[in-house]
C-alpha cells in the first residue's frame, strides 16, 4: 500500500535539507517574504493591500478545492463589486506560485476569466495555510504540481487535459468510497471507456493494469 499523506506536508522546497532549521517555519517566512516584499517591488499594489492577499489565502484554504463564485469572494473580500482587483490578486498570487489557477482550455490566459478552480501552488503550502487539509484536495495539488512543466487545463470530461492530448480522471475524498481514493483502486472506467488518451490516476495501488496509473509514480517526473 502507498500512503502519501506523510510525505506531502514538507519537502518540496530545497530548505527541506536544512536540518537547524524548522521546516514549516522557514516555509511560512518564505511565503512572507513574498507576499510583503517581491509582490509589492513588481505588481502595482499598495504595501497596505498586503493583508488583503493573505485574507485572500485564508478565504481558499476554506473549500476543497475551491470552484470560485467570484461574487460570494468579493463578499467575503469586503469589495464590493472590484472584481478587476480581485482578479488582479488571484493573478499576482498565481505567479508568484502560491497558488494555482486552473482554466478552461477555450479561456487561455486572460486574468479577467473566471478560472474554473483554485489549488494551492504545491501540498505543502496547502498544509501550512490551511487548519484541516482534505486529503482528496491535496492529492490532487500533487497530480498538478507535479506536472507543472506540462500545459494543464480543465477539460470538458474528466478532471485534467494534459498538453491537450492526455485526460486524467480523479476523484476527491469527498466523493470517494475509498478514504484513500483520488481515483481511487475501486474506480472502474465507465468515465473514460470511450476516451482516446484517457487515465485513471489510483492511490492506495502500488501496480498499475490497462489505463489505470498509480498516483505515486507521478513523484519521480519531478526529478
Amino acid at each position: 500500500m502507498v500512503e502519501f499523506r506523510e510525505y506531502l506536508e514538507q519537502g518540496y522546497y530545497p530548505f527541506y535539507f536544512d536540518k537547524f532549521s524548522n521546516y514549516k517555519i522557514k516555509l511560512n517566512e518564505t511565503i512572507n517574504t513574498v507576499l510583503e516584499v517581491d509582490i509589492p517591488s513588481i505588481f502595482k499594489i499598495e504595501y497596505q493591500n498586503i493583508r488583503n492577499l493573505k485574507k485572500l489565502l485564508m478565504i481558499l484554504c476554506q473549500s476543497v478545492p475551491y470552484t470560485p463564485n467570484i461574487t460570494e469572494l468579493l463578499n467575503k473580500m469586503e469589495m464590493g463589486s472590484d472584481y478587476r482587483t480581485l482578479y488582479r490578486y488571484l493573478d499576482y498570487l498565481h505567479k508568484a506560485k502560491i497558488i494555482t489557477l486552473m482554466r478552461p482550455v477555450t479561456k487561455g490566459d486572460n486574468i479577467f476569466a473566471k478560472p474554473e478552480k483554485i489549488y494551492f501552488n504545491n501540498s505543502n503550502l496547502h498544509y501550512a495555510y490551511c487548519d484541516t487539509p482534505d486529503i482528496g484536495t491535496i492529492r490532487e495539488v500533487f497530480v498538478k504540481s507535479m506536472l507543472f512543466e506540462h500545459d494543464v487545463n480543465i477539460p470538458k470530461r474528466g478532471d485534467f487535459l494534459i498538453d491537450g492530448k492526455f485526460t486524467l480522471v480523479l476523484t476527491s475524498l469527498r466523493n470517494s468510497v475509498s478514504l484513500h481514493e483520488v481515483g481511487g483502486k475501486n474506480k472502474g472506467f465507465k468515465q473514460i471507456k470511450d476516451m482516446k488518451n484517457s487515465y485513471i490516476m489510483a492511490d492506495n495501488i502500488e501496480i498499475g493494469g490497462k489505463n489505470k496509473i498509480p498516483l505515486w509514480l507521478l513523484g519521480f517526473l519531478d526529478l
